[in-house]
């Protein structure tokens, strides 16, 4: 028996080498492997087109403050063949590259506000959909100040723009679709928002939201066919979010844990770090997790998700400390946001479907 047992594992062990040899060795054999390797991971993920739903995916909840498991802000939202991003931070395209979704049909980016971490995506996001086969500018709505911001890009990656026209050809990187398109929304009365795109079925209304010292700060809440997703842009406790998310299935809320910022405040002003200043200023324009459950409770949406996490959150017990006291506020109904998050949100129905991109 013992006799059979080893003549059956140096049977395995010799054909497990010679399959290593084969595949070392010989090119052709690397090549099919490498080859069914690339086919699965171009494919593009259709599901976010195919359904008649509204599809909300974050490919960003992070903040300026360095974190690996999450870029920074970005959503991006497919509805009846419509494709609109919100915000475009840095490491936004990165995400939705590594979850295959598609970005050719771009119809626009809606700004909450002009914050490096907002916008500093925008380059990028702006090449891979010409990429893909965007052929017109790429929309930018936002408030004003958005054509500075578009001007600044298109002026810095002008060169770019033509190396790229002339290595391809013009036929493949069509010019126009160098440009940007920037739509100034104005929203004078913070009790009012403003449509900033109806069509197809498709809503999008632009509110005001409290950032001071960023002069107009927005939000936006997206309809389509009786379903609803509201984003609150960076904003501190704002009765105008409750306002706006009334009725909404998904409120999509910015969090900074004080608590939680207050200790890195004092752990770099014991080191001596000009840093401690800014963890010091910046709770005063950011909302607490407790804050945003009392503004989604007074709205009555059925699913509140934090992005823009403050700070990092490493670990699980770094995830219940800022979570800490959102229980007591609001006993259901709470995700903590991560890069790869996607709800659908099929018409007709109220069910929230979650599914885990990463």
């Amino acid at each position: 028996m013992k006799r059979l047992m080893a003549a059956a594992i140096s049977l395995v062990v010799a054909i497990a080498a010679i399959g290593f040899g084969i595949i070392w060795f010989l090119p052709s054999a690397q090549d099919a492997i490498m080859a069914r390797v690339v086919a699965s991971n171009v494919a593009v993920t259709t599901a976010v087109l195919d359904e008649d739903a509204l599809h909300v995916v974050l490919c960003g909840t992070g903040s300026p403050v360095p974190d690996p498991e999450r870029a920074q802000s970005c959503a991006i939202v497919y509805a009846g063949g419509k494709v609109f991003m919100v915000d475009s931070g840095l490491g936004g395209w990165e995400r939705l590259a590594r979850f295959r979704l598609p970005v050719d049909d771009l119809t626009a980016i809606l700004l909450t506000h002009f914050h490096s971490d907002h916008i500093s995506g925008i380059p990028d996001i702006a090449l891979n959909s010409w990429a893909s086969g965007r052929r017109e500018a790429l929309v930018l709505y936002g408030p004003p100040g958005v054509e500075t911001v578009a001007k600044g890009f298109d002026l810095a990656y002008s060169l770019d723009d033509g190396y790229r026209i002339a290595h391809h050809g013009a036929d493949f990187f069509v010019a126009e679709g160098a440009d940007y398109l920037p739509i100034v929304v104005d929203v004078p009365d913070r009790h009012a928002g403003v449509t900033v795109f109806d069509e197809g079925g498709v809503k999008v209304t632009a509110f005001r939201v409290s950032h001071e010292p960023v002069d107009q700060a927005y939000g936006y809440r997206i309809d389509y066919k009786g379903r609803s997703v509201v984003f609150s842009g960076d904003t501190k406790k704002d009765e105008n979010v409750a306002t706006f998310a009334r009725g909404a299935d998904v409120l999509i809320h910015e969090a900074l844990a004080d608590h939680m910022v207050g200790l890195l405040e004092q752990g770099l002003d014991d080191t001596g770090d000009r840093r401690a200043k800014v963890m010091h200023d910046i709770p005063d324009y950011h909302a607490t997790p407790v804050q945003a459950a009392e503004i989604a409770n007074e709205a009555g949406v059925k699913l509140l998700v934090y992005t823009h996490i403050v700070p990092r959150l490493p670990n699980a017990l770094a995830e219940r400390v800022f979570l800490r006291g959102v229980s007591a506020i609001r006993s259901g109904g709470v995700e903590l946001g991560y890069d790869g998050l996607y709800l659908e949100l099929p018409a007709g129905s109220e069910k929230i479907v979650e599914h885990d991109l990463r």
